[in-house]
């Protein structure tokens, strides 16, 4: 992979309170039940050896996450995750995504290559039986050829899917992956500072609300929101 990043502006990041007030705010449209359908949010984990130091601490985000979906309703989330050399896994679908709570709790981290590839061509085949909304993915590594997963990452944006991949460090080899598959997929490439916990909590909960309130809701609520959430909404365009 080229290491040519002379041209590339940074990630965006967005702190605590502009998502705390995004997440209110959304809370107060109501779910997208309300219109008779209900959206559906792939979320992907990178669980191989390199993110052990803070698994833990981030399966209690990513908890919290699924909390903040079914706070604001209208939502159905499947989980994905990979480890070892060829280990990748998919839930069941689930109404009360609270109850993949368990499932994140008996999963450790085991040494092996990215898979990204593999999520991707998941989310494909699972929007062309019923519409996915949003993938979220969260991982720090990307270790497989761009050009291919690229590919399958254009057939999402085709799709009309939208990956959201938050970043857990510096490494830029991933950057370089994240922001290409982001933008093949009209979706948001976010870096997170490890050391502040909150503010993934905060994006996760975020996506969650999007994935069942809409880009619709999105949009409005960017309008009377901070800079940093108009940003995170203008990458959705």
């Amino acid at each position: 992979m080229s290491k040519d990043r002379s041209n590339q502006a940074p990630a965006p990041t967005s702190s605590r309170p502009e998502i705390a007030e995004f997440l209110e705010r959304v809370r107060t449209l109501g779910p997208a039940a309300a219109s008779g359908k209900r959206g559906r949010l792939i979320f992907a984990l990178d669980a191989t050896m390199s993110r052990q130091p803070l698994w833990d601490t981030a399966c209690r985000l990513q908890a919290d996450m699924f909390n903040e979906a079914a706070a604001v309703g209208g939502l159905d989330v499947q989980l994905i995750y990979y480890r070892g050399l060829a280990e990748c896994r998919a839930s069941r679908w689930v109404s009360d995504a609270r109850a993949l709570g368990g499932l994140m709790e008996k999963i450790d981290c085991r040494g092996g290559h990215t898979q990204i590839g593999k999520i991707l061509a998941h989310t494909r085949r699972e929007t062309e039986a019923r519409k996915v909304q949003a993938l979220v993915f969260v991982g720090d590594c990307f270790e497989e050829n761009l050009d291919q997963v690229g590919q399958i990452a254009g057939q999402l944006g085709l799709l009309g899917v939208r990956a959201f991949l938050f970043q857990e460090g510096r490494n830029p080899d991933a950057e370089r992956a994240f922001r290409h598959i982001a933008k093949l997929t009209n979706g948001v490439h976010c870096r997170f500072d490890a050391s502040s916990p909150q503010q993934l909590r905060d994006l996760l909960g975020a996506v969650a609300a999007y994935a069942a309130g809409g880009q619709r809701a999105l949009a409005d609520l960017s309008r009377h929101s901070s800079p940093e959430v108009r940003l995170l909404a203008s990458q959705l365009r």
